[in-house]
């Protein structure tokens, strides 16, 4: 694992390969498995480009083989700064592949967050747009990389029917070498070998003042931890082949990369439908164009749907599960669904960081008198749960108390940030997630808001 990333204890490590929750299998590994089964499939679409799942994969192949040839070398850290396009699912397993750590950017943040992130893992290269919604990206990274010593490597997207300003390969007075990202090319060589325990790539977490006004954390995933996390999501809702997921949310999101979300589905043989804009204008008629079955909306933007949607019932067309994830908003949001669709909601409780309780859906298992902000239990039954009082001592069931988690799939720390990993985990390695919860009877997690 890398330096600066605190690891799981031994015992715990054992526990989860003994339950067959970590499996050995590298994330990039695991998409050529998928292309074998699936191959023929469609894997991504976007914009009304479809990729099937031997497109994919081979596309993977050849950008590691690519970014290998670039100067890319194994260990080395990548921000990952686009929008939900099909470059992006791409360049994450192209990264991994390479055995180069992605760091997954949303790509509204600006220099100030970009700049920190680069400093903090000294990372080697950026893959974003060239422009993106008149925002200059190139000139943000050629900005950043002036200001050494570390990016040196930046890989862009054009739009779609522009042409590239490179031309090829070009290296600035500093010595940063820019190409067009669809010029990472080249005949794949042999599998390297990779471990699952190594860190597969980097979630953002909010800064600690949780306002958004601090600088972003951030949280190492492996890829036996992430692999779990999104094949248990994808089970737990019941996710076929015959499932088209739409990410509407920013892909570099942990909710719409892999609670299920696109690695959850492609895990099944799905469809991953992906949207640069969750508004309803852009989302509303995507759900009967690509026949979309699940989606996962947070709370403003399931409002901002029920506002554009006609007054009464309305055909969901093959939407079975809507997940709202987020405040307790998400149960007003739920209800503004109104019927056919506040039958397919489902909450949703998960932070980068934590622990992911995943809700029966709404009046069907839980019936008219259910508890609307109960959200369900937790992902894995080694997820360890605990509810506690201001003094950090255990509360009986049904008091309300600070939730504190541990698991397969909660890192143990921050990416270096030992003051922040002391504020924010217990010493035996319990998440402290702010979260104010009590827990059911029979086993359920209600929450309330956050401290």
């Amino acid at each position: 694992m890398l330096d600066g990333c605190t690891p799981w204890p031994g015992e715990c490590v054992d526990r989860y390969w003994a339950a067959g929750h970590w499996r050995g299998n590298t994330l990039d590994n695991l998409l050529r498995g998928w292309a074998l089964q699936y191959g023929p499939r469609t894997a991504l679409v976007h914009d009304g480009t479809r990729l099937t799942y031997a497109a994919l994969n081979r596309r993977v192949d050849r950008m590691a083989a690519g970014l290998r040839l670039r100067g890319l070398r194994p260990g080395q850290r990548v921000v990952v700064h686009l929008p939900n396009v099909s470059e992006f699912v791409v360049s994450v397993f192209a990264l991994m592949r390479a055995g180069v750590v992605p760091v997954l950017c949303p790509v509204t943040l600006r220099a100030p967050e970009v700049s920190h992130l680069v400093r903090l893992t000294q990372a080697v290269g950026y893959v974003g747009p060239s422009t993106y919604r008149g925002f200059d990206h190139t000139a943000m990274a050629a900005d950043i990389a002036a200001q050494g010593p570390f990016l040196r490597r930046v890989f862009t997207r054009e739009a779609p029917g522009g042409a590239s300003p490179y031309g090829g390969l070009t290296t600035d007075p500093a010595g940063c070498h820019y190409a067009p990202l669809d010029s990472i090319d080249a005949p794949p060589g042999p599998a390297l070998a990779q471990r699952a325990d190594d860190v597969a790539f980097f979630l953002l977490a909010p800064g600690p003042s949780g306002d958004g006004t601090a600088l972003p954390r951030l949280l190492p995933r492996t890829h036996n931890d992430y692999a779990y996390q999104a094949g248990a999501a994808a089970e737990s809702v019941a996710l076929t082949e015959d499932d088209v997921y739409l990410a509407a949310m920013p892909a570099a999101s942990n909710f719409a990369f892999g609670c299920p979300g696109i690695v959850g589905t492609l895990s099944v043989g799905g469809t991953v439908v992906l949207v640069e804009d969750p508004g309803p204008a852009a989302c509303l008629p995507v759900l009967a164009a690509q026949g979309v079955t699940v989606t996962s909306v947070p709370p403003a933007v399931a409002e901002l749907w029920c506002d554009a949607r006609p007054a009464g019932p309305a055909d969901p067309n093959r939407l079975r599960l809507v997940q709202i994830g987020g405040d307790p908003a998400g149960t007003a949001a739920a209800v503004r669904l109104g019927p056919p669709w506040d039958r397919l909601v489902q909450r949703v409780y998960g932070t980068d960081a934590g622990v992911l309780t995943l809700g029966r859906v709404a009046g069907v298992a839980d019936g008219p008198g259910a508890v609307p902000g109960t959200r369900g239990r937790p992902l894995s039954p080694d997820d360890e749960v605990r509810v506690v009082d201001a003094d950090g001592k255990d509360v009986p069931d049904g008091q309300s108390g600070e939730l504190l988690v541990r698991g397969p799939y909660t890192p143990r720390g921050y990416y270096r940030a030992p003051d922040d990993n002391a504020r924010a985990f217990t010493p035996d390695g319990y998440l402290r997630t702010g979260a104010r919860a009590h827990r059911t009877p029979d086993g359920d997690l209600h929450f309330a808001t956050r401290d």
